[in-house]
């Protein structure tokens, strides 16, 4: 999916003002190069001549402030890596650490936007790539999980 599509649903989802986006992207480093006018670049429309294509590091660090924005910061342990490729599995991986969903709601977020996904699907998400039973996220599964998640955050 999209870089900027994820970040304009979980954005939507979550009814964050640009600064608030800049702010969460920067819990993770503070002296990470992103300002309001780039985020509103992100948010703009596919054919507007001052729309910006969201890079893997920007989503990476947003994703990663989303967890520590809900989760805390575990200062017992060292900073991850902010990663440098993001997919649609890392999507689903980060928000579902962010929002601290388990195997069930995750089927409920699932449910919810009329597309259900058995238990053997759900984990092979979240495998590792090598794995013999790694699947990759689409791009179809990734929309509907977000529209599902939306719908528990914000209420049908």
């Amino acid at each position: 999916m999209i870089n900027n599509d994820v970040l304009r649903s979980i954005r939507y989802m979550l009814d964050l003002s640009d600064i608030k986006v800049v702010e969460i992207a920067r819990l993770v480093d503070p002296a990470f190069p992103l300002e309001k006018a780039d985020v509103q670049a992100f948010l703009r429309k596919d054919d507007d001549p001052d729309y910006v294509e969201c890079s893997d590091r920007v989503l990476a660090h947003f994703l990663d402030g989303l967890v520590i924005h809900f989760r805390g910061r575990n200062d017992s342990l060292p900073p991850r890596p902010v990663e440098t490729r993001t997919n649609n599995n890392l999507v689903l991986k980060k928000l579902r650490v962010a929002f601290e969903l388990k195997d069930v709601d995750m089927h409920e977020v699932f449910a919810a936007a009329g597309f259900p996904v058995s238990k053997p699907e759900l984990t092979a998400l979240f495998r590792q790539p090598g794995h013999k039973n790694y699947r990759a996220c689409g791009d179809q599964m990734l929309r509907n999980f977000l529209k599902g998640l939306t719908l528990r955050v914000r209420g049908a």
